[in-house]
């Protein structure tokens, strides 16, 4: 299937998320201070950056895990239908998690995720998203922390693509689609 034709403008700069992100890090430190290992889940693929440096920030002891979750396919729109790909390998219960997103959008995803690991009984689980679009939500999520908070744009970059396209640019850039 060929693509559309596109333009990406840039929205957030690679600087400004690497700012934001020591940020977030502090207040996830602060809350997180009293554990003796975190669970920081990722929900794949569009986290796997995000994650990485965000775990760098973190002066805490850490287990990193991933999720692969999808509600979007190749499409520009979410299919409100979530599907697990790939579960955790480690346990939940009993521990503090935090569950690392790109993008809240409908907000389908991360209330599915969250109903998921809050059914294994973790001792305490937040959210952190990169990304909000609060306009877009379907149902009622508020991540605990968030990067940015965004217009219904749809963007790319640091992680997130457009059928598989884009994740490896430094900075989130809003998808412009052109006549060929």
């Amino acid at each position: 299937m060929p693509h559309q034709a596109y333009q990406i403008d840039k929205m957030i700069s690679a600087k400004q998320i690497a700012a934001r992100i020591e940020e977030l890090a502090r207040d996830i430190r602060a809350r997180f201070s009293d554990t003796d290992k975190l669970v920081v889940v990722g929900l794949l693929r569009g986290s796997f950056v995000f994650i990485a440096d965000l775990v760098r920030e973190l002066d805490l002891p850490v287990e990193v895990d991933f999720l692969e979750v999808s509600s979007y396919g190749n499409s520009t729109e979410s299919s409100r239908e979530v599907r697990i790909f790939k579960d955790l390998r480690g346990e939940v219960e009993g521990r503090d998690v935090l569950v690392v997103e790109d993008i809240v959008d409908t907000g389908h995803t991360l209330t599915h995720v969250m109903n998921l690991l809050n059914a294994r009984r973790p001792a305490r689980i937040e959210t952190i998203a990169l990304l909000d679009k609060p306009s877009r939500r379907e149902v009622p999520f508020k991540a605990t922390w968030t990067g940015f908070e965004i217009p219904d744009e749809f963007v790319v970059g640091y992680g997130i693509d457009y059928a598989q396209r884009n994740r490896n640019l430094p900075y989130i850039g809003k998808v412009r689609f052109t006549e060929e």
